[in-house]
């Protein structure tokens, strides 16, 4: 082969460079763009640790302090409520997450009596939200009313 035949053969390989398709995507690129465009990834809890944080009252003097470890569907955890001039409840969660649903029973002691609650949050990775209770009139035991919304909003803190 000589020389001219090496240079048009350079040439003719630079322009089938210049002309290859900047569009064409590898199937990684592929893959990166539609998670990327996956909704349902972005609102779906991350796995494994959560901490919470709702502090209420006039001075916001009372607090509930939620951590959360999310292992599949499997939660469980530490819930505490403190609040000033209150006897506290603090105690641990078990449950399940299904899609943003967080279904639990919270264990928990005070005054000296250990009690148990069910308690429903929605949890779409960036805060916590949970459903209020509502007080049985006949024996005064709070419990997690299942009609209502998701109206008491925890602020997503640092786990310590």
């Amino acid at each position: 082969m000589n020389i001219k035949s090496l240079h048009i053969l350079a040439i003719a390989a630079m322009f089938a460079a210049c002309n290859s398709n900047p569009n064409t995507k590898t199937a990684d690129s592929i893959a990166a763009d539609s998670s990327a465009n996956d909704t349902t990834a972005q609102t779906t809890a991350a796995p494994g640790q959560a901490c919470f944080l709702l502090t209420e009252g006039t001075q916001k003097q009372d607090s509930t302090k939620i951590h959360l470890t999310i292992e599949g569907s499997e939660v469980t955890g530490d819930m505490q409520w403190l609040p000033k001039e209150k006897d506290a409840r603090k105690g641990t969660l078990e449950g399940t997450q299904e899609g943003n649903i967080i279904k639990a029973v919270w264990t928990f002691n005070q005054e000296g009596t250990k009690d148990t609650m069910a308690v429903e949050f929605n949890f779409p990775g960036d805060k916590l939200m949970q459903k209020p209770y509502k007080v049985n009139p006949k024996d005064g035991r709070q419990f997690t009313d299942a009609k209502a919304d998701y109206t008491i909003v925890y602020d997503k803190v640092n786990c310590e």
